[in-house]
């Protein structure tokens, strides 16, 4: 039986069961959202894409590989971005439309009540007309056309295509495409990747514990040396700088320190100041966190130069931690033109390949990091129509009305307010200004669409330079042997009566505190108070450089953030590549592949020998006990599926972090999303007060006990009974589980390289190793297309559990070729 019939059986299972009124599912409450299931759901079980598609933009030709990747070819650009339209479209029509639905604050107009909250966040945060504003701007770059006819590809399929399944068992039909709507996934992306609002919680913590206890718990800085640079990386040179100084750039010595800017920014070290002002409160506080990236999000990429490759040609690894889902977040496709040949990996709705190859090159991207969103207090009126700024009442600056469509109930009318900050959000009587370098016209989708242009390191700078948002740790390698580091994204300064300060912190926003010279919410920055291109971290030509969202270097010219990864992760990667190409000999990509594939959990030396040694001190072991610290003892601290002692490990670590943390946050009235790290609860001496006289040998074997108490009642033998994919779903598959992937046993933790997090739907949302010029390997976590009955829905999945990469060449496939003929008018 093939798997498309097999897909129509279950699809025919569902009908016979009497599935009418089939639910969809957000957090369990989306139901009575699907509507009945009609004759337009087998139309769904036939779609296929036509020999032959008309165009307004000119020739092309798709062929697909094995994997049904689409690999496009054209004399003319314009002509390409219609057939990746079109190929996108035909793969991921629902998951692009649901995105915008999110983003454009309309979930709720298909979908009901239960997605509200959502829809008020972000119709209040103005996602929609920041993307206005952008595409304004990138109208007129060289990459507006190609946006443009990639929408117009789009919209050509929603018209010849029968719907995807999901359209049918919700009961709605796909709007038109926009270019506003690709810049609106821009957004989303850049949002998943920087909304933070820790200053909030911060100050919370702050308010809470006091300051001392604070410091301690959540340090300024994890003491480790396993940072991205040392600080003796060659910087670009002076003659470098002055020659491609452009926009929001300077001049700069190669001098480590050197600046050219009059004021220090501070330090990544430097969070002395406490809030200006009282936390926010806690309510808001806890409803905007929610609102931020899923526990996790991150990324690992390291390249290494030619000399320590068995090909002298430099390799690039890179696996970005991001939600898992059905389709995946990534999609991957090929384009060839005489302007670029370019593989790899991009978000649905997105034209550009983002992180991938061309034929000279190759570009991989991990979360910097860094503060580029604010929070202020205001003084408001009583009627709430004004607030003070620069010594006056003003009214706001946006102050309209605008209805958020709710399904099966009445619309909801919501406020939206702006200051010269950016959005006023309100949450039941209580506010926050907020500022985030999204808000402005960005410019990152022209510098992405230069990448796949790009012949080296020259044009990859020139181009980086255009990479306003989201901030990343961009690493890269060409042909010719060249390596580059380069934070990219823009970096605000923050001054209070005229001192440069740190942004972890709540701003006064009526005394104009910590205001960003330069920047026009909803309009087009000139980025003039920000930190210059040439004086952000990078490094030109590393030998050997790893990055896994650790701070970039303990002593930047400038502020950066606080937001770092735990080191668990960069020192692994910096230790193996350290040994790898210190002695070992050269490096080759099957190297590469297997460190992605590392899974041993750098938190288990620091929280096993304790443990073990604590039930070994009891006079008189439970039997269980002694078993479990027995096999504990002799394990490997390697996460694998087949492994018992990686199961008692991963249940007993969460019982140990709720007994050391709950009831001292308890009794300040703050949940486990406040609790500390795991790198600060493995430092904590005995006598800390948290422990307030309990035995921290105690807890840990009552800790163990619990643990196996939860393996006993679940039936688990290993870690990969419980360390499954059954958290990698679709949007609607709660209840239409017919949808979700297969669930299957993984390997991988929080703390190991393979990442990979169960209980939040976190991991390697893609995976690639390159030999700049030479050849690429990827997987996807389940397959290429979305469509529920391809068979390129799920194909790559197990290859994605085992990492068991496959070719990413460029050229053509040799699956169904489509061709893409002119129209009269385009001839």
């Amino acid at each position: 039986m093939t798997r498309d019939t097999t897909r129509r059986a279950v699809l025919a299972s569902v009908l016979a069961a009497g599935t009418a009124g089939l639910a969809a599912s957000d957090a369990a409450d989306l139901l009575d959202s699907f509507s009945p299931l009609s004759g337009e759901a087998w139309g769904a079980a036939d779609r296929s894409l036509p020999e032959t598609v008309e165009s307004p933009h000119g020739s092309a030709e798709v062929a697909r590989d094995e994997f049904g990747v689409p690999q496009v070819e054209a004399d003319e650009e314009p002509a390409a971005y219609f057939a990746v339209g079109y190929c996108q479209a035909f793969d991921r029509l629902f998951a692009m439309d649901l995105q915008r639905r999110v983003m454009r604050g309309r979930l709720s107009e298909v979908i009901g009540g239960a997605t509200l909250d959502g829809d008020e966040f972000n119709v209040a945060m103005g996602f929609v007309d920041a993307a206005e504003a952008t595409w304004e701007v990138v109208a007129e770059t060289r990459a507006g056309p190609l946006v443009k006819a990639f929408a117009d590809g789009v919209n050509a399929a929603r018209e010849d295509l029968p719907l995807p399944l999901e359209f049918e068992l919700i009961g709605y039909e796909p709007e038109p495409w926009t270019p506003v709507d690709s810049m609106l996934m821009e957004k989303q992306i850049s949002w998943t990747l920087t909304g933070d609002f820790g200053e909030l919680r911060r100050a919370l913590v702050t308010d809470r514990l006091g300051e001392g206890r604070a410091e301690t718990l959540f340090p300024k800085r994890y003491d480790h040396d396993a940072t991205i640079l040392d600080g003796t990386e060659t910087r670009l040179d002076e003659s470098r700088a002055a020659s491609t100084a452009g926009r929001g750039g300077s001049a700069l010595t190669a001098e480590r320190g050197g600046s050219a800017s009059t004021a220090r920014s501070g330090t990544g070290n430097d969070r002395s100041a406490v809030a200006s002002v009282d936390p926010v409160d806690p309510a808001l506080t806890d409803w905007l966190s929610g609102f931020e990236s899923p526990t996790g999000v991150g990324s690992n990429s390291w390249v290494v130069s030619g000399d320590h490759t068995a090909s002298g040609t430099p390799i690039l690894a890179y696996d970005p931690h991001l939600s898992l889902q059905v389709p995946p977040l990534w999609y991957e496709q090929s384009v060839d033109t005489p302007e670029r040949s370019v593989r790899g990996a991009t978000f649905s709705g997105v034209p550009f390949v983002i992180a991938g190859a061309n034929d000279r090159g190759a570009w991989s991207f991990t979360n910097l990091g860094a503060d580029v969103l604010d929070c202020y207090r205001y003084e408001i009126d009583d009627a709430g129509d004004r607030y003070r700024y620069d010594g006056e009442w003003r009214p706001f600056e946006v102050d309209e009305t605008r209805t958020i469509p709710v399904a099966g109930g009445d619309d909801r009318e919501l406020r939206v307010r702006r200051t010269v900050h950016g959005p006023l959000i309100e949450r039941e009587g209580q506010t926050v200004g907020v500022a985030w370098t999204g808000h402005t016209a960005t410019r990152t989708t022209a510098a992405v669409e230069a990448y796949g242009r790009s012949e080296g390191v020259d044009d990859l700078l020139d181009a980086t330079r255009d990479f306003d948002l989201p901030t990343q740790n961009l690493v890269y390698a060409d042909a010719d042997g060249r390596t580059l580091y380069f934070a990219t994204g823009r970096l605000p300064v923050r001054r209070i009566d005229g001192e440069v300060v740190t942004g972890d912190r709540i701003f006064d926003g009526s005394a104009g505190e910590g205001e960003w010279e330069g920047f026009e919410p909803f309009g087009d920055s000139s980025w003039d108070g920000f930190v210059p291109f040439e004086e952000k971290p990078h490094a030109i030509d590393p030998d050997v450089l790893s990055t896994a969202n650790q701070r970039p270097i303990d002593d930047p010219i400038h502020y950066v953030g606080t937001s770092y990864a735990t080191p668990y992760r960069g020192a692994r990667i910096a230790t193996r590549l350290d040994d790898a190409t210190g002695g070992e000999g050269p490096t080759d990509p099957d190297f590469h592949r297997g460190l992605q594939g590392d899974v041993r959990d750098g938190r288990a030396p620091e929280f096993v020998p304790e443990l073990v040694a604590a039930v070994r001190d009891r006079a008189d072991p439970d039997p269980s006990l002694a078993d479990a610290a027995a096999a504990l003892d002799a394990w490997d601290f390697r996460m694998r599926r087949d492994s018992r002692p990686a199961l008692l490990f991963a249940r007993y670590l969460p019982r140990f972090r709720e007994r050391a943390f709950g009831p001292a946050f308890a009794e300040v009235d703050l949940g486990e999303t406040y609790y500390p790290s795991d790198w600060t609860l493995a430092r904590l001496p005995d006598d800390d007060p948290l422990f307030d006289e309990r035995s921290r040998a105690d807890l840990a074997v009552d800790a163990l006990g619990g643990a196996l108490s939860e393996v006993d009642d679940a039936g688990w033998e290993t870690y990969g009974d419980y360390n499954t994919t059954r958290a990698v779903e679709h949007p609607v598959g709660g209840e239409a589980a017919f949808l979700n992937y297969a669930e299957l046993p993984a390997d991988g933790s929080p703390g190991t390289v393979k990442n990979y997090r169960v209980e939040s739907a976190v991991g390697s949302s893609w995976r690639m190793v390159v030999r700049p010029g030479t050849d690429a390997t990827a997987v996807l976590p389940g397959g290429n297309s979305g469509d529920y009955f391809s068979d390129h829905y799920d194909d790559q999945l197990r290859r994605w559990l085992d990492n068991d990469q496959r070719s990413m060449s460029l050229g053509g496939g040799d699956d169904h070729a489509v061709r893409f003929e002119p129209t009269e008018e385009s001839r």
